[in-house]
């Protein structure tokens, strides 16, 4: 073998190799990139139905759950416009976060399941009196504004 076609061959090789490490890297990063949604949000179909996102806002007062053995909870996630019904198994998942409470800021991370209520492998609670998730915070406010313009 010449020596160019050997330079060439490497060079082809090379460019192979990288093409396959960034498919690779690409395909790993979609896989475990989680987007955020609102309650109105999901209500209007906009989050995924086949993959993990997350999904933020207030826990409605009065909605929390627990069953007998304590080991199935659920509650309803809201952003004043729409509601979500959360479930989320202490039992397969671990305990819920000390903060979570009714009327607090919550982020749950997980999947729609059946008839639009979302089945959470995580939850996050707010960690102090004046912190919200950006995206929850965002999304509450959005919701308001569209209320406000509505009711004028």
């Amino acid at each position: 073998m010449k020596s160019r076609n050997k330079k060439l061959l490497a060079i082809g090789l090379s460019v192979v190799g990288l093409a396959i490490a960034a498919s690779l890297v690409l395909n790993a990063f979609r896989n475990n990139l989680v987007f955020f949604f609102s309650p109105t949000q999901v209500a209007a179909g906009e989050a995924p139905k086949d993959r993990a996102f997350r999904i933020g806002g207030l826990v409605e007062a009065g909605s929390l759950k627990r069953s007998e053995d304590g080991m199935q909870t659920s509650f309803v996630v809201t952003d004043t416009a729409k509601s979500v019904t959360v479930h989320y198994s202490v039992k397969e998942y671990g305990p819920l976060p000390d903060l979570f409470k009714e009327g607090k800021g919550v982020v749950a991370e997980g999947k729609l399941v059946g008839d639009g209520q979302f089945a959470a492998t995580q939850v996050l609670a707010k960690h102090d009196e004046n912190y919200m998730p950006p995206e929850a915070a965002h999304a509450l406010e959005q919701a308001q504004k569209a209320q406000t313009t509505l009711s004028k």
